[in-house]
């Protein structure tokens, strides 16, 4: 039976890809397949938006996404594709970036295949060559075509958006270094797809971005959120209401006061048809409005009465009474127009209709940003986001002052480019996963600069951000994600990296400024595969030996995991040992130890790592109280987590191995990952989701490890710090904190848990994400 823990994940038929563990043999037959009921499910979404949506271009979108949807569901049909293989496309090999939809599938399309973009036609006109891919191939290595690729790479007004497109000019860059070797090797790997992919870099009017600076959005992008943005409607109602009915119905009012008790005379009729005549006008050009026309309300019945009486009829009993109730309540609720009340709150609505609106200083920054270069980002985001200038305000209409709007703002901010601390500090970078987004810009610079040739160097730095953007397969059996050293064009450049030790201090250096980086901006947040990549390869780049482990998919858990977590493991022993974080998870580093010793004298032995960890994955399932492999994510769930507690996920590595250290210390971001449990806790009203549940219990780990790395005295401080802390939290927080609370200072005492995770007669408990039974805290009752 099924319980509600198993609703964590999706069902196993909708994988999520996997990360990048360490490259191990893989065998042929893959003990485990996936269904194709989640990409026909994502077909069926898809068809349903593209008939059913309002938007058209969302319409669209859908479309394009139903036929990728297809293309998986026929390859797989046929055989053609083989999901869960880093190779899934049977005609690719495993450098050719195949296009991949939601969940890792490939369609069985390259993306750097199809129809010719007008680029490569451009190309091709100029070479005088018919527009073929194979045409440009064969021209780009004759003598004219070289000239052109090595003016382009020296000129640096080119980019690489895949990396294929990066493979002619490393082909032209090693034929003038007189590398005429590794150049035909490389294009002997190359030709047999010349006639399928495009080779060629785009040109275009502005060099390569430099190193050093960041940013999110380039300049163009946000302009293009900044167009997309439409005027509120409700706004814009509301606008309407008080600056065209509001002043037509005080005027409707005021002439029926005129009115008085007595006979209206001429100039009262003929106001009264002027009136009825501008009402014609004003319902045919303000539409957004429309109580004018509810037959209850007060305008109407004034105007309905209205008609009557220039028709020379006399008012019916009914609607005499009605005009006298609208009347009263007109003057009661407002006073009579002119009067000193009625004259202040219309003062203060036309103040508020006078207030620009977003759309229009929208209009304004884009204005602004449009004189910028659009295919960056912009160092200076305080200038566009000015208040309106006295110009401005005679070329537009809007007031002088009026200021930006905080959602305009942001649209804006995220073409700022600086260095990914300012980014951070300045809340650009929102989370850790926008972080990851980010890293690739800065690693690409470090990863460039191991050549010395400047062409090169940029060369190689496109080529790395475009790799970054290739998406990640969905990979079974411990596979790993191809690695940028796997493309053919970098291994035919190796050869001309600097071999010194400089390239390497650089590399750690990075590595070391983004851990601190990512730890103190967000300390209770797991580090996202994304980011966990980015580092796994400035570790490979500074010889550390750094195992950067990765967050692994519950529902296709192969009920092991890859040597490299039981290195991390190891380290984490070496740092924890006698800590609070051991005491609290009740770890045995001593076996974890004895596994480590065990598992490097096999690979000494047999000469090769080992394909798995398979003492250590039974290790994680004897701590989860499971049997190992499972087909409910939710058992699979606690074994990852049990993994997750060993390795401490990355962060044992980053403080032993790369030495961070957080500027703002250890008990700083102690006390921002209580904050972050209390703010989660605090979502969990009624019956919480399970998601929150597990993001509670991560921080909760990071707590306890950056609690760990405090001194004596420090820890103590901080732990008083919980204590008064939780004594001002909303009473739902305490009482579904009092457990883990309860357990938490049990193991500061010295004392433990038992063997079911519980202390003190059951009033503790050790907070853990994953279960199969039932969360704890989803029992614990909360005062109303």
């Amino acid at each position: 039976m099924n319980t509600d823990a198993d609703k964590q994940l999706p069902n196993r038929s909708a994988p999520k890809a996997t990360a990048e563990p360490e490259p191990v043999p893989v065998p042929e037959a893959a003990p485990v397949s996936v269904s194709p009921s989640y990409a026909a499910g994502r077909l069926a979404r898809a068809l349903r938006t593209s008939v059913l949506h309002e938007d058209t271009a969302t319409r669209e979108r859908a479309r394009s996404r139903a036929r990728q949807w297809r293309q998986v569901l026929s390859g797989i049909s046929s055989g053609s594709l083989t999901i869960g293989s880093r190779t899934p496309v049977a005609a690719l090999p495993a450098w050719v970036t195949p296009e991949v939809v939601t969940g890792g599938f490939a369609t069985g399309s390259a993306t750097a295949g199809g129809p010719l973009l007008p680029y490569e036609e451009e190309a091709a006109r100029l070479a005088g060559v018919p527009a073929t891919r194979s045409e440009l191939f064969a021209h780009f290595l004759t003598e004219d075509g070289l000239v052109r690729l090595w003016s382009l790479l020296d000129s640096g007004h080119y980019e690489v958006r895949v990396p294929e497109e990066a493979a002619l000019a490393t082909v032209a860059w090693l034929v003038r270094a007189g590398d005429f070797d590794a150049a035909a090797e490389l294009v002997t790997v190359l030709r047999p797809f010349a006639d399928r992919l495009r080779f060629l870099p785009r040109p275009t009017d502005r060099p390569q971005p430099r190193a050093g600076a960041v940013h999110r959005r380039t300049v163009g992008e946000a302009g293009a959120a900044l167009a997309r943005r439409r005027p509120n409607a409700a706004v814009e109602t509301q606008r309407e209401a008080l600056t065209v009915w509001a002043p037509f119905e005080d005027e409707l009012l005021a002439h029926r006061l005129e009115a008085g008790s007595g006979t209206p005379g001429p100039r009262w009729q003929a106001d009264g048809a002027a009136l009825l005549a501008r009402y014609g006008s004003l319902a045919t050009e303000h539409t957004r409005c429309t109580k004018h026309l509810d037959p209850k309300s007060n305008a109407a019945i004034l105007r309905r009465a209205l008609e009557e009486e220039l028709a020379g009829r006399v008012l019916a009993p009914r609607l005499a009474g009605l005009l006298r109730v609208a009347v009263t309540a007109m003057v009661t609720k407002r006073g009579a127009p002119g009067s000193p009340g009625h004259t202040r709150l219309r003062r203060i609505q036309a103040d508020q209709a006078a207030l620009p609106s977003h759309h229009a200083l929208a209009v304004l920054v884009l204005r602004r940003i449009s004189r910028l270069d659009q295919a960056g980002g912009t160092a200076d985001v305080d200038t566009p986001l000015a208040p309106v200038s006295e110009r401005e305000a005679l070329e537009t209409g809007l007031p002088v002052g009026a200021a930006v709007p905080p959602a305009i703002e942001n649209s804006v901010r995220a073409a700022l480019s600086a260095p990914l601390e300012e980014l951070v500090a300045r809340a650009v970078v929102p989370s850790a996963e926008v972080l990851a987004e980010l890293v690739p810009q800065l690693v690409a610079a470090v990863t460039a600069d191991q050549y010395a040739d400047q062409p090169l160097r940029n060369l190689m730095a496109g080529t790395y951000r475009a790799f970054r953007s290739r998406r990640s397969l969905l990979l079974l059996n411990l596979q790993h994600q191809v690695r940028i050293e796997e493309l053919p064009w970098l291994r035919a450049v190796s050869a001309h990296r600097n071999a010194d030790a400089g390239a390497h201090e650089q590399a750690e250096e990075a590595l070391r400024r983004l851990g601190e980086l990512a730890v103190s901006a967000f300390p209770a947040t797991v580090l996202p595969n994304p980011l966990v990549r980015e580092l796994s390869h400035l570790g490979r780049q500074a010889e550390l030996g750094t195992p950067f482990v990765e967050e692994l998919a519950a529902d296709i858990f192969m009920g092991t995991f890859s040597p490299k977590f039981l290195v991390a493991a190891r380290i984490a022993a070496d740092l924890l040992e006698g800590s609070l974080y051991e005491r609290y998870y009740g770890i045995d580093y001593a076996r974890l130890r004895r596994m480590a010793v065990a598992q490097a004298a096999d690979t000494a032995q047999r000469g090769r790592p080992a394909r798995s960890a398979e003492e250590f994955a039974e290790l994680c399932a004897e701590r989860a109280g499971t049997n190992g492999l499972s087909w409910r994510p939710a058992v699979n769930g606690k074994v990852i987590e049990q993994a997750q507690i060993l390795t401490t996920h990355n962060l044992a590595t980053l403080a032993a191995r790369v030495r961070i250290a957080p500027p703002a210390g250890w008990a700083a971001l102690a006390r921002d990952c209580f904050d972050t449990v209390c703010r989660l806790v605090n979502r969990m009203a009624g019956n919480p989701m399970l998601s929150t549940i597990k993001d509670t219990a991560y921080a909760w780990r990071q707590m306890l490890f950056h609690l760990s790395l405090c001194e004596e005295a420090e820890r103590a401080a901080v732990l008083a710090w919980i204590e008064a802390d939780i004594a001002r939290r909303p009473p739902l927080v305490q009482a579904r904190l009092a457990p883990a609370l309860a357990g938490l200072r049990l193991v500061a005492a010295g004392a433990s848990f038992g063997a079911d995770g519980t202390g003190e007669r059951g009033r503790a408990r050790r907070l853990l994400g994953w279960s199969t039974d039932g969360h704890w805290m989803r029992a614990v009752e909360v005062p109303k």
